[in-house]
C-alpha cells in the first residue's frame, strides 16, 4: 500500500513540475520579451569633429529622454579596438588618422521598441546638431517583435494543453488508487455510512497527497532554476521573486485542487456502483 501511495505521489509531482514550468514561462512571458527588447541596441554616430566633452554632454541629455533605458559613450579608442578585432590589426594603415568617430550606444525602454516608435526615436536623436546618423536596426526589431508574438501564442497554447494533460493524468492516478479500495467503500456503505462520512477520509488523504506532491514539484523546479541561474546569472534579473511565489501558488492550487476534485467525483462514482459492478 505504501509503495502504491509513493508511486502515485511521485507521478503527481512530475506532472506538477511540468505545470510549474509552463506557468513560469507564462507568468514571465512579458518580462522575457521586455528583456530581449531592452537589449536591442541603437547606434548614434556623431560627426568627426565632435569633442569628447560635447559627446559626454550629449550622452547626459540622451540619458534623460523618456525612451532611453541606458546610454553608453563609445570613444574613438574603444571603437578602433572593436574594428581591429573585426577587420584585423592592419586596417588603420591606409588612413592618416583614425576614421572612427565618437558614438553612443542606446538601449531603449521596451514600449519604444517597435517600428513606429523607432522612427520617433530616430527623429528625436537626429535633431541634435552633433548627430550624423542613427542606426535603429528597424528590420531586426520587426523580426524580433514578430517572433515574440509568435512565441507568445505558441506558449499560451502549450500551457493550456499542459494544464489539460495534467488534469487528465492526475485524475487517472487518483482514480486508479481509489478503484483499488472500492470494496472498502462498499463495506462502509453496508454498515450504514453516509456519502459524506465515506468521502471525508479520502478527501483528507487527497488534500495531504496534493500538498506533498506540490511541495516536491516546487523543490524540483527550484533546483532546476538554481542550476539554470549558475549558467545564466541574468535569469533572476528577468524573473522576479513575486513571479516565483505566484508560480508556487499555482502549483499548490493545481495539485491540491485537482486531487480533491478528482477524489470527490471518483468516490461518488464508486459509492453509486452496484454490487455486481465492483468486480469489473
Amino acid at each position: 500500500m505504501a509503495g502504491a501511495y509513493i508511486s502515485s505521489l511521485l507521478s503527481i509531482s512530475l506532472v506538477l513540475v511540468l505545470v510549474g514550468a509552463a506557468a513560469l514561462l507564462l507568468v514571465n512571458a512579458r518580462r522575457v520579451s521586455d528583456y530581449f527588447r531592452e537589449n536591442m541596441r541603437v547606434s548614434v554616430l556623431l560627426y568627426n569633429d565632435v569633442s569628447e566633452k560635447a559627446a559626454e554632454a550629449l550622452k547626459a541629455e540622451v540619458d534623460s529622454l523618456p525612451f532611453t533605458h541606458s546610454a553608453t559613450l563609445i570613444t574613438r579608442e574603444q571603437g578602433t579596438r572593436e574594428l581591429q578585432q573585426m577587420l584585423g590589426e592592419d586596417f588603420l594603415n591606409v588612413f592618416e588618422s583614425t576614421p572612427v568617430p565618437l558614438s553612443l550606444e542606446l538601449t531603449l525602454k521596451a514600449p519604444y521598441v517597435s517600428a513606429d516608435s523607432l522612427e520617433k526615436v530616430k527623429s528625436a536623436l537626429k535633431a541634435s546638431s552633433l548627430v550624423e546618423d542613427v542606426d535603429s536596426r528597424s528590420m531586426l526589431v520587426e523580426a524580433l517583435n514578430s517572433n515574440i508574438s509568435r512565441i507568445s501564442l505558441i506558449l499560451a497554447v502549450l500551457t493550456a494543453l499542459m494544464l489539460f494533460i495534467s488534469v487528465v493524468l492526475i485524475s487517472n492516478t487518483v482514480r486508479l488508487g481509489l478503484h483499488a479500495r472500492r470494496f472498502s467503500i462498499h463495506t462502509m456503505q453496508l454498515v450504514g455510512a453516509t456519502r459524506g462520512f465515506i468521502r471525508k477520509p479520502f478527501l483528507a488523504r487527497a488534500l495531504v497527497q496534493g500538498l506533498l506532491a506540490s511541495l516536491i514539484a516546487i523543490a524540483v523546479l527550484g533546483a532546476g532554476l538554481w542550476f539554470a541561474w549558475k549558467g545564466f546569472p541574468q535569469l533572476f534579473g528577468i524573473i522576479r521573486p513575486s513571479a516565483l511565489a505566484l508560480v508556487a501558488l499555482i502549483i499548490i492550487v493545481c495539485g491540491v485542487g485537482i486531487c480533491l476534485i478528482s477524489t470527490w467525483f471518483v468516490v461518488n462514482r464508486l459509492v453509486a456502483m452496484d454490487n455486481d459492478e465492483l468486480f469489473y
